[in-house]
């Protein structure tokens, strides 16, 4: 029986169907995660650039992105919430005994979520009732909220892959914790940066991307030009710190965890002049089939020097390691985000280049048809991160302190998986329902500026989203009863 078959016999029934319903919904929850973390920061420059120019274009994406902005919110509740129940429910081993030492950072990422959602609801009730100076400063607090919410999921998440803080008593309890230590993990950094600054790509080309697919329909006006540029910019010049970033946290990763970093090039044994594999796939026997192999590049991305020797699989047993199945999991997933982060460095730099040369937006189709595919990349890069991160990591669940089977819930298989259906059939409709309401808000949103174009004459961006709203056309008066606020609420 192969290594692989054998542990998989030894692990308890629920392990599976409660991996598959964690990642499931972590995977779901990881869609919106840029939008929350990165789009108010994205939406603020807009505001910013309105106010500062007296955009009244700019000023009106912003107030369209706030809305944007607040439906996302809602069904990142909904899934963030599911992720905070499973972590009880799913694994009461990790809870149970970890709580204490790194459930801090999930106390913390509470806070941020429910500070964010006050500062949501003002931001959005505060187009057209305050000062345009006023307005904006109470939005500014949105981007350190996120921020925050980051800082709490990310302190948990780099604890569980390098625990300090605490002492272990005579029954193997932790005790002793020291709060600062268990947040500020030696892994902490690398990974809090590279995340932050992946949100900010993500989100910058996912609102760009939507703009690019306007552009080749041939919607060419200044306001998808603007809706294009500000976003696009500032995800272009994040992904080059990001490329710098990556390296520093792969680094980071081959230090502190050197068996996930085997585990990510698929190394198998401790050696110098390791090779680079990209792609290709690990076997029991510690073969390497199929990819494309690079001599030395290993040893020298890890420490500058073929010399460098690199710690292999095996340089630990076979149950305090990855699987080569979950090992090449993992190295898949880890060479397809470094490979889409290197094509959105060419993307970001053939962008660059013709602002710097020209001072005006690239004409090529191909860029825009580029551009308009760089946030579903984005979204592909970032679930590859997290499943490199954790798939790598096997088979602890706190690296090195406790495996993932023995902080598996005893709930019988059999209701996990009916779990998983039902989750995915739910999850299915939040999202549905999600892209309904976003492709409703855009049809009411085209035709209250065909209205207002039609009604006055001038482009739809000519209406501050300040002061008195514009009249309305004769034909388009509200029938008494309420029907004024129903309208009015169709010009958001």
């Amino acid at each position: 029986m192969s290594t692989s078959l054998h542990l998989l016999a030894d692990a308890p029934a629920q392990l599976l169907p409660a991996r598959e319903l964690m990642a499931f919904t972590l995977a779901s929850h990881i869609i919106l995660v840029p939008l929350g973390v990165a789009f108010p920061f994205i939406t603020l420059v807009m505001h910013y650039r309105g106010l500062r120019r007296e955009d009244a274009t700019a000023l009106l994406l912003a107030r369209r992105w706030s809305a944007v902005m607040a439906v996302q919110f809602a069904l990142g509740i909904v899934t963030g919430t599911v992720l905070s129940f499973e972590f009880g429910l799913l694994w009461p081993g990790l809870m149970g005994r970890w709580g204490d030492v790194f459930g801090i950072g999930f106390g913390v990422e509470a806070w941020a979520f429910f500070l964010e959602a006050v500062l949501i609801a003002v931001y959005l009730y505060g187009w057209r009732r305050l000062k345009p100076r006023t307005h904006f400063l109470l939005g500014l607090p949105l981007p350190f909220a996120a921020l925050l919410g980051a800082f709490g999921i990310l302190a948990a998440n780099s604890w569980m892959n390098t625990p300090q803080g605490f002492s272990l008593d005579s029954g193997g309890d932790p005790v002793d914790v020291n709060v600062w230590k268990a947040i500020f993990t030696p892994m902490f950094g690398p990974q809090y940066w590279h995340f932050v600054v992946a949100m900010i790509i993500t989100a910058g080309f996912m609102v760009a991307g939507v703009y690019a697919t306007g552009w080749l329909r041939g919607r060419r006006d200044h306001y998808h030009r603007l809706g294009f540029a500000v976003p696009f910019t500032i995800a272009a010049v994040a992904t080059p710190v990001q490329f710098v970033l990556g390296d520093s946290i792969a680094r980071s990763v081959f230090h502190e965890q050197p068996v996930k970093f085997a585990a990510l090039e698929i190394v198998w044994k401790t050696d110098t002049r390791v090779p680079e594999y990209l792609f290709g796939r690990l076997h029991e026997d510690g073969t390497v089939s199929g990819g494309i192999k690079i001599p030395l590049l290993d040893s020298v991305l890890a420490g500058f020097s073929p010399d460098t020797e690199v710690v292999g699989l095996t340089s630990v047993p076979a149950d305090q390691r990855p699987t080569a199945t979950q090992a090449t999991i993992a190295h898949w997933a880890f060479d397809i985000m470094v490979l889409i982060g290197s094509a959105l460095v060419l993307l970001a730099l053939w962008y660059g280049f013709v602002w710097l040369r020209h001072r005006r937006l690239p004409a090529s189709a191909w860029f825009y048809r580029s551009a308009a595919c760089a946030g579903v990349a984005s979204v592909v890069a970032v679930e590859c991160g997290w499943i490199a991160t954790e798939v790598g990591r096997q088979p602890w669940i706190v690296y090195q302190n406790m495996r993932v089977a023995e902080a598996v819930t005893s709930t019988r298989s059999t209701t996990l998986w009916i779990m998983l259906a039902v989750v995915m059939v739910v999850y299915l409709f939040l999202f549905g329902s999600f892209l309904v309401v976003l492709l409703k808000m855009r049809t009411r949103w085209r035709l209250a500026d065909r209205q207002q174009a039609a009604g006055t004459g001038l482009p739809p961006e000519d209406d501050l989203p300040y002061g008195p709203r514009a009249p309305l056309p004769v034909g388009d008066a509200p029938p008494a009863g309420g029907g004024a606020g129903r309208h009015g609420g169709d010009r958001l």
